[in-house]
């Protein structure tokens, strides 16, 4: 029987990405919830790990889409279970805030490709393993975790967002940086109108066509990264 993952998605193009390939030739079947399709959310009975992905709200809609409140009470009853979690954007920022962290709109958005660093924690923490203590990645958020949950770990910062990841528990991690991206990420986020505003006002109008160029650059490196993070995740299953 082949190990099960169980994904939240917020936005059909926030998806595991380059996880994908991964998955498959590790013989992992992944299970998507599309939250905002008002798709169920399953018992977890059979799922060895959660992953939740990005999306264009914010975590404090709450009003505005119910869902929210199910999912982040989903977060809080995975996490009793003590299995893997793995947050990214705004899957990071709801592990922080469905745990009793603060996450809140940035002075600036954060577009485009940026450093990361690793904390003293990031370097000890089982995710990022074999990573550099600095390396590429890219970023396409106007919130973040401004404070940590309780027991929660600052893993890697940059000077823009002071929590670019973080680690709760044994177990459970959130990166705000995309990881999962490939080729086709940036055309396709670009479409959605939250994403090329926030974009276009780092920018100006030709953000779109600088941030493809910029990732298809680094895309080896990300890949690479990608499949790090992928393989150090697995390894806590």
């Amino acid at each position: 029987m082949s190990v099960k993952v169980l994904v939240f998605q917020h936005v059909a193009c926030e998806h595991p990405g380059r996880f994908r390939d991964f998955m498959r030739a590790d013989g992992v079947q992944w299970d998507a919830v599309e939250l905002d399709e008002g798709e169920t959310i399953p018992a977890f009975d059979d799922y060895a790990a959660l992953m939740v992905f990005g999306g264009p709200m914010d975590v404090w809609q709450e009003e505005e889409l119910p869902w929210l409140v199910a999912e982040k009470a989903a977060i809080r009853d995975w996490m009793a279970t003590g299995k893997p979690y793995l947050g990214v954007c705004l899957g990071h920022q709801l592990l922080a805030d469905a745990l009793g962290g603060k996450v809140g709109l940035m002075p600036r958005p954060e577009v485009g490709v940026t450093d990361v660093s690793l904390t003293a924690a990031g370097r000890e923490s089982p995710l990022f393993k074999g990573l550099a203590p600095t390396f590429p990645t890219l970023q396409w958020h106007g919130a973040a975790v401004l404070a940590l949950p309780p027991g929660g770990v600052v893993l890697a910062e940059n000077e823009h967002c002071a929590i670019q990841a973080l680690q709760v528990g044994e177990r459970a991690f959130g990166i705000q940086y995309h990881v999962e991206l490939t080729d086709a990420t940036v055309p396709e986020w670009g479409v959605i109108p939250e994403y090329r505003c926030a974009l276009e006002a780092i920018t100006g109008a030709d953000g779109q066509a600088l941030l493809e160029a910029a990732t298809k650059e680094r895309m080896p490196v990300f890949a690479a990264a990608a499949e790090r993070l992928y393989r150090n995740f697995k390894a806590t299953w």
